[in-house]
C-alpha cells in the first residue's frame, strides 16, 4: 500500500517535516517514492508553512495513496484557509 505522510527533518527541537509518497513498509524517515511537499510548524512572518504540489497529490490519490491522518488534516486546513 501507498501513503501520503510526513518524513521529519530539521534539527533537534526544530522539526520540519517533508510530505512524501512511501510504501506504507518503509520507515518513516527512510525510502520514499515522490517528495510532494513540505510542512514548517514554526514558521513564522512571512516564512512559508505549508506547500504541496496539487498536481502530484492528485495524481498520487488517483493512483490509490492514501494519505495519514496528520496529512488530511493539514489539507483539509489549507483548502479552508485558501477559500
Amino acid at each position: 500500500m501507498v501513503v501520503i505522510r510526513l518524513a521529519r527533518g530539521g534539527a533537534k527541537k526544530r522539526p520540519f517535516y517533508n510530505m512524501v509518497v512511501a510504501d506504507a513498509r518503509a520507515r518513516r524517515d527512510g525510502r520514499f517514492i515522490e517528495r510532494i511537499g513540505f510542512y514548517n510548524p514554526l514558521a513564522a512572518g512571512q516564512e512559508q508553512g505549508l506547500y504541496v504540489a496539487a498536481d502530484r497529490l492528485s495524481y498520487w490519490q488517483q493512483q490509490g495513496a492514501q494519505p495519514s491522518s496528520t496529512v488530511a488534516r493539514l489539507l483539509k486546513q489549507s483548502a479552508k484557509a485558501a477559500a
